[in-house]
């Protein structure tokens, strides 16, 4: 398998052919090549990815029609296993109440078998299951296969560093959102209100003006990272460049509901 790759929902559909697929068929059989996806969970969300795959593999002359998807077997209430009634009513009845997959979305209890045809596979079990899935998948799947990554969390190995940029972040973003208050943060208001109506040492100021929002995130997060290695030195540089840390002031800091002024 050559690898997992981050995606988003919109990248599910459609998926592209695989760009080695020449190197699995002869080339008299390559206009006969069909992809095969499997999904590998079936919760609330994997059953979403599976009904949104199915529903394209219908339309699309390379894939295969059929979709199959990974359950991790359970027993319900009323004492039948989850697969065999999802392929019996074509609903995931458990994590998906009420909405239909598809007829060729087949449910698996078998990890091996569900993926052993599949050169496309998509990840979205809960990221703690993840590092024993694949390692049952080592050996099993085909050598051409690629994969997809819905998984929704991280494997955190610095507590203390995600807890601290989950609180600290907000206070950086009340301090943006005096700036955005004021209306001095917004680059595109400057540059059109300050050259039509401003002399140039005016515009100058206004400029400099407009880049103190980004010069608040950016002390912000330095001023975040030496905060938290004062209570936990054990905290992590790295972390506060995860999605966790940058990624999440940044969004934080650019939300409307914060402007203060």
């Amino acid at each position: 398998m050559k690898g997992i790759t981050s995606a988003i929902p919109s990248l599910i559909v459609p998926f592209p052919a695989p760009h080695n697929a020449s190197n699995t068929v002869n080339n008299d059989a390559q206009v006969d090549y069909k992809s095969r996806v499997t999904v590998v969970g079936s919760g609330n969300w994997g059953s979403v990815a599976a009904k949104l795959i199915a529903s394209n593999t219908l339309k699309l002359n390379s894939f295969h029609d059929e979709v199959r998807m990974w359950v991790f077997e359970e027993t319900l209430q009323c004492g039948e296993k989850l697969t065999d009634v999802i392929n019996r009513t074509n609903e995931n009845v458990k994590y998906l109440p009420g909405i239909k997959l598809g007829k060729n979305v087949i449910a698996d209890p078998d990890l091996e078998n569900a993926v052993k045809d599949a050169n496309l596979l998509v990840f979205v079990t809960p990221h703690q299951f993840m590092e024993g899935i694949c390692k049952r998948l080592v050996g099993k799947v085909r050598e051409d296969a690629e994969a997809i990554s819905l998984i929704k969390g991280m494997e955190v190995q610095d507590v203390e560093g995600v807890e601290l940029c989950g609180t600290l972040k907000n206070v950086v973003a009340i301090a943006a959102g005096f700036v955005d208050g004021l209306d001095m943060g917004n680059n595109t208001k400057v540059s059109t209100y300050g050259f039509q109506h401003r002399s140039y040492y005016s515009v100058l100021f206004l400029t400099v003006i407009a880049n103190y929002q980004a010069a608040i995130m950016r002390i912000g997060l330095r001023g975040m990272i030496a905060f938290s290695k004062l209570l936990f030195s054990s905290v992590r540089d790295s972390t506060f460049f995860e999605s966790c840390g940058v990624a999440d002031v940044i969004t934080t800091c650019c939300k409307k509901s914060i402007s203060l002024g």
